[in-house]
């Protein structure tokens, strides 16, 4: 089992110029990658983030999300709210609300809160302790990103209420 002692030790999902943010959890590397969802050349946006497993513990093979894992557990739902700008929120979490829009740059970034104050999210890691497979017991949450001012690296460890 890997634990948040050896986080950086992790693998960092590289070269993918459509990915916004990956998620990382116990009790494995494998990762969890959130990409922008292209179709014909223009961002899809009934569908606009693919979400897929790099699977690093079985020879770094990308799978899609199988069904309870999409519907109950890494998936998003999404909604749409103004051109280039949605609404992001985890199936397992519908607390959790996400902004993927189209910045000054004109690249898509997923923005958050983290330490109250408004960030483009780079990473999520889950520390889970014990559950079961459809109930994991999560201890906490890490979130780390950038500010989108300055490009400093802000992180925040969201204690889970049980």
């Amino acid at each position: 089992m890997v634990s948040a002692q050896n986080t950086d030790s992790f693998p960092v999902p590289a070269g993918n110029p459509n990915q916004l943010f990956f998620l990382q959890r116990t009790p494995n590397i494998n990762t969890i990658v959130y990409e922008l969802n292209y179709k014909n050349g223009a961002l899809d946006s009934a569908n606009p983030v693919h979400v897929f497993w790099i699977r690093y513990a079985e020879k770094a093979q990308k799978t899609e999300l199988n069904y309870i894992q999409r519907n109950l557990a890494y998936g998003l739902r999404v909604k749409f709210l103004s051109t280039d700008n949605y609404e992001l929120r985890f199936v397992a979490d519908k607390d959790a609300v996400l902004y993927l829009k189209k910045a000054k740059d004109n690249k898509y970034y997923v923005y958050t809160t983290i330490n109250n104050k408004q960030a483009i999210l780079y990473s999520v890691y889950l520390e889970i302790a014990g559950g079961t497979f459809l109930v994991p017991n999560v201890d906490y949450a890490e979130l780390k990103g950038f500010d989108p001012d300055n490009g400093v690296a802000v992180s925040e460890r969201i204690k889970i209420k049980k």
